[in-house]
């Protein structure tokens, strides 16, 4: 994959955007804990920075999946890696089944306000006793005349103190695990106030990722139209399924921009701290670290530029996107890490862009899918691992 003229006029308007409106405020929003995503996303939502991959009849560009890489990539100049994750959710995790399976009257409803910067959105899945699991939750939505009513518990979820609704995986009947469910568009907030039933049970505080807000969320008899649904009853699983093609293409193309900064970052900082009568950048060990490390990160660009490719040309990439969401989790770790050691005693402290990356890059390897999980999926893609027996 390559990208051409007009992809790099976008990732150049997103980058402006990213120094002028952003990164003077990260250190704020970080230290807040919180971001004002309404007043992030209207702004982009008038670049037409949310829906480069939307249909055009509800406000999208209606582009191929290479633009959304080429955002994601371009997102890692933002200087925390929060702010991009919640953008990340707006786009590419929270919106793609809506917009291929979702209705007119859905798409108008929720679609268009989201790709306008109106809306917030996020998506529900992860729950107290399911994360990666995803077939493992609990929150059920029973059927009550032309309704759901739904009962259950959201965790982890990103974006969920300013949610305007959720995408909300649930069960919704009895049937096998992988057949019982279904993604249904919840309205969580009129007004800025959360709608009946709906309470915010705690904001999560977490190790990095500190500018965007998760929160554990409880549905107490939310009744939600049946009409809300996405698609086919008994179908969100599948529909979850191939969301988590894109989520995770998205995670490893967010990484590239991020982890060569890093890099980039310490050549700069060794090439001036002295030791032993020279820098630690004329040390034949930092020189080789650094070098690896620039390698690996080329590796996971060459990586996800071809799964990328194929999924545009219309194949099932689980395999491909499951590798780079893998390897750019592992990357997500190692690259901060041998960087923030080369830092010494600077490296250790809060404020330093490294020890940052530090921090927020530790998720790269539980969320959107475990470690464990992918490897697991490779696994049984590769043949050498048999599912369980029900």
């Amino acid at each position: 994959m390559q990208y051409t003229h007009e992809h790099r006029e976008i990732q150049n308007t997103l980058k402006r955007f990213i120094e002028a409106e952003i990164n003077p405020h990260v250190d704020e929003w970080e230290a807040a804990e919180i971001f004002p995503a309404h007043e992030v996303f209207k702004k982009m939502g008038n670049l037409g920075l949310l829906g480069l991959t939307k249909p055009e009849a509800y406000g999208g560009a209606g582009l191929d999946y290479s633009y959304s890489m080429a955002m994601a990539e371009a997102l890692g100049h933002i200087d925390c890696g929060g702010i991009p994750m919640a953008i990340g959710v707006q786009t590419d995790m929270a919106t793609p089944a809506l917009a291929r399976f979702g209705s007119d009257e859905l798409r108008a409803q929720f679609l268009a306000p989201a790709i306008a910067g109106d809306m917030v959105g996020c998506i529900g899945v992860s729950e107290p006793v399911a994360g990666s699991d995803v077939a493992g939750i609990k929150t059920v939505a029973r059927k009550d005349g032309d309704d759901y009513v739904i009962s259950g518990q959201k965790m982890w979820i990103t974006n969920s103190l300013q949610a305007d609704w959720m995408c909300m995986l649930v069960n919704t009947g009895e049937g096998p695990i992988h057949k019982n469910k279904s993604l249904v568009m919840v309205p969580m907030r009129e007004n800025g106030k959360l709608l009946p039933g709906i309470e915010v049970g705690k904001k999560i505080k977490k190790i990095g990722m500190n500018s965007s807000d998760t929160g554990l969320i409880y549905f107490d008899e939310v009744r939600v139209p049946q009409r809300y649904r996405i698609g086919a009853e008994g179908q969100g699983f599948i529909y979850q399924m191939q969301q988590f093609q894109e989520e995770r293409l998205w995670c490893a193309a967010s990484t590239l921009q991020s982890l060569t900064h890093c890099i980039q970052w310490t050549v700069e900082w060794a090439q001036e701290r002295k030791l032993f009568g020279s820098t630690l950048a004329d040390q034949q060990w930092v020189q080789f670290k650094l070098a690896e490390l620039k390698a690996e990160v080329e590796s996971l660009r060459a990586l996800t530029y071809q799964a990328c490719e194929h999924y545009v040309a219309g194949a099932d990439v689980t395999e491909w996107a499951t590798m780079a969401k893998l390897k750019a989790g592992r990357l997500n770790r190692t690259v901060p890490d041998t960087c923030l050691q080369f830092w010494g005693g600077m490296g250790f402290t809060w404020e330093n862009k490294v020890s940052r990356m530090y921090r927020d890059g530790r998720l790269a390897s539980i969320g959107g899918g475990a470690d464990e999980v992918m490897l697991g999926i490779l696994a049984k893609m590769m043949g050498i691992a048999k599912r369980p027996q029900k």
